[in-house]
C-alpha cells in the first residue's frame, strides 16, 4: 500500500510539474501575416506601392522590436537601384537612365561576445501583385509566399531580442525575389561572406508539409552540416528537419540563399511548401485562409531552438563549396 501511495504521488506531482510556455504567439503570427496579405498590399509587387505599404510595416515591427540598424545606415532601409538586370549603388545610378530605386529592410542584434560573426535570417517581402482576375479577385495576396517567412523573421526578431546572441544577428527582408532575387544580390554585396557564419533563409512555411506536422525541410542539406546541427538542438523535441524532398525543382537555387550560398556561406531554406502539389502557388488564391497559424507558430518556435548554438557561438556550420564564376 506504502509503495502504491508513493507511486501514485511521484504520478500527480510529474502531471504538476510546469509545460514550458510557447514562445512564439498564434496570435501574432496571425496578425502580422493578416496585414502583410491583406487586399491594401495589392500583392506587394516590386516597384509598387504596395510593396511600400508593406516595408513600413516591416520596419516598424523592427522597431518595436528594438532592432539596431546596420552599421553605416541611418534606419532600417538598405538602398541601391535596379538598371535593366544590373544592380546599382545610388550614388552611381542617379543620373543613369532607366535605373529604379528598390531596399530591403533590414536591422540586426549586436553579438555580446562575437560581434564581428553574422548569422543572418531572412524572407522575402515582395510577391507578383495584380493579376488576371479569378472569380472577381485579382491580387496575388502571397500569404504563403512569402508573408510566412517575413512574419518568422519578425517574430524571431523579437524572440532573440529576448534571448541575446553572443554573435551579431541580421535580420532581413528581401525586395525583388520574385523577379531575379535582387535585393539578396545586393545585400550579399555588404558584407564580408566570411564574417557570416550562418544563413536561415525562411520561405513558404503556412501550411504541412509531406512529412507532417512538426517538420520542415532545408534546400541544399547535403551541402552542409547545417541541418545536422539544427536537429542536434531539438534532440528532445518532436520536431524534424528534413533534407529537400524535391530535388528536381531545384529549390537550393531558386530562393535568397543561393547568392551567399555561392559565396560559400551555409546559406539555406527552411520551408514546408509542397511545390509538386501547391496550386495555390503565384495565384490569386494565396490567401490566408490558407494557412494553419499553429503549425506555423510550431514551425518559427522550432526554428529559434534548434539555432541556438549557432547564434550562441557553440557552433559554426561548414562552409559550402564555392562556386567558380
Amino acid at each position: 500500500m506504502k509503495l502504491y501511495a508513493l507511486s501514485a504521488c511521484c504520478l500527480l506531482l510529474a502531471a504538476w510539474q510546469p509545460v514550458r510556455a510557447q514562445a512564439i504567439s498564434e496570435e501574432e503570427v496571425s496578425r502580422i501575416i493578416h496585414v502583410l496579405a491583406a487586399d491594401s498590399m495589392e500583392g506587394r509587387a516590386t516597384y509598387s506601392a504596395g510593396i511600400e505599404k508593406a516595408s513600413l510595416f516591416i520596419e516598424d515591427e523592427f522597431k518595436k522590436a528594438g532592432l539596431a540598424p546596420l552599421p553605416g545606415l541611418a534606419d532600417y532601409r538598405q538602398a541601391f537601384a535596379t538598371v535593366g538586370r544590373r544592380i546599382r549603388p545610388l550614388d552611381s545610378a542617379l543620373q543613369e537612365e532607366g535605373a529604379r530605386f528598390l531596399h530591403n529592410v533590414v536591422g540586426m542584434i549586436p553579438g555580446s561576445s562575437r560581434p564581428e560573426e553574422y548569422v543572418i535570417f531572412s524572407g522575402h517581402y515582395d510577391h507578383i501583385g495584380i493579376q488576371q482576375p479569378e472569380a472577381e479577385d485579382s491580387i496575388a495576396n502571397g500569404a504563403d509566399d512569402d508573408a510566412s517567412g517575413i512574419t518568422a523573421v519578425i517574430l524571431l526578431a523579437n524572440y532573440f531580442k529576448q534571448h541575446p546572441p553572443a554573435r551579431s544577428i541580421i535580420f532581413a527582408a528581401f525586395t525583388g525575389e520574385e523577379i531575379g532575387g535582387f535585393g539578396s544580390r545586393y545585400f550579399s554585396q555588404q558584407l564580408a561572406p566570411e564574417k557570416i557564419v550562418a544563413m536561415f533563409n525562411i520561405e513558404m512555411i503556412g501550411k504541412e508539409s509531406k512529412f507532417g506536422r512538426n517538420s520542415a525541410f532545408i534546400t541544399g542539406y547535403e551541402r552542409s552540416d547545417f541541418g545536422a546541427i539544427l536537429q542536434k538542438n531539438l534532440e528532445s523535441s518532436s520536431f524534424r528537419f528534413h533534407p529537400d524532398p524535391y530535388p528536381e525543382q531545384r529549390l537550393f537555387y531558386r530562393s535568397d540563399n543561393a547568392t551567399l550560398a555561392r559565396l560559400g556561406v551555409p546559406a539555406h531554406t527552411i520551408s514546408t511548401t509542397q511545390i509538386d502539389k501547391d496550386t495555390l502557388y503565384h495565384s490569386v488564391n494565396d490567401e490566408v485562409e490558407s494557412l494553419d497559424m499553429k503549425n506555423i507558430a510550431d514551425i518559427i518556435e522550432a526554428i529559434a531552438l534548434s539555432a541556438r548554438s549557432i547564434v550562441g557561438g557553440e557552433d559554426a556550420p561548414a562552409r559550402i563549396a564555392k562556386e567558380e564564376k
